[in-house]
């Protein structure tokens, strides 16, 4: 069985304290128990799953809903502090306890449910087993606290022992990146030079093609001047047989004439 146990304030008497118990098996949805207690007296009263029900049914909204909104008016406690009001009315003799709970609305409220709760027998026993729930509670959450705090010191450890590989990770990082640019510029430096080496090569080709060329021009030109020349030489010669024998039969007529 499951239970919670919170304080709540009577709109009736802001000032009043009252220890509210619930109690429930699987789900509030399924019936609930309730004890009341100021410290001195107290009450006892159940909610069944049927009148859960019709009270869903009479306010016409989804029952799912309106178990939802039991859990919380009921349970939350604190987290539902000012959204949900408790009116408590007792008799004369606190035989009997009129307990309702409403959800506050922006222009008003509505009631979620209300019961009659009976006085216990014994309240000492009452307020005995809420202290008692109380201490169990606490205990529970020293112990867990406790753990908590065993789980954060090992957290803190394990973040330390990665906060110190990480930092090696990044002191070999910049040990390869300095490595790699050193290795980069060596590389780099080198293919500069072969690329000047191989320009400078390139230039002296150029250069020496450039002068064969001009070689090759330079003995054109000198072989054609030549021939042009021989050429020359040669018409003359002809020229020069041709008049020797044009010359010679006038000479020749002229001896006869004589």
């Amino acid at each position: 069985m499951e239970k919670t146990l919170n304080r709540i304030h009577p709109v009736s008497d802001p000032e009043a304290t009252y220890f509210l118990q619930v109690s429930w098996d699987k789900d509030l949805g399924t019936g609930f128990g309730i004890i009341l207690s100021d410290g001195q007296c107290a009450w006892t009263g159940t909610v069944s799953e049927a009148e859960i029900s019709r009270e869903a049914a009479d306010m016409e909204m989804n029952r799912e809903k309106y178990v939802e909104e039991l859990k919380k008016a009921l349970i939350a406690g604190e987290e539902s502090a000012g959204k949900y009001n408790f009116a408590i009315s007792r008799d004369e003799e606190n035989m009997e306890c009129h307990f309702s709970y409403e959800r506050n609305l922006k222009d008003g409220s509505f009631r979620l449910g209300s019961l009659k709760l009976q006085k216990v027998s014994s309240p000492a026993e009452v307020v005995r087993e809420l202290i008692g729930y109380c201490l169990d509670c606490l205990g529970r959450l020293q112990a867990k606290n406790e753990h908590l705090q065993k789980e954060n010191e090992r957290l803190f450890s394990n973040w330390s022992d990665v906060e110190k590989r990480l930092e090696k990770c990044v002191e070999a990082k910049e040990e390869l990146e300095a490595d790699l640019y050193n290795r980069f510029i060596l590389v780099l430096n080198e293919k500069k030079a072969k690329i000047r080496n191989l320009q400078k090569l390139l230039n002296e080709a150029k250069e020496s093609a450039a002068d064969a060329k001009c070689t090759r021009d330079s003995i054109a030109t000198t072989q054609m001047a030549t021939g042009r020349e021989n050429d020359y030489d040669g018409s003359i010669d002809e020229e020069s047989e041709n008049l020797a024998r044009a010359s010679l039969p006038s000479e020749e007529k002229r001896e006869s004439t004589l």
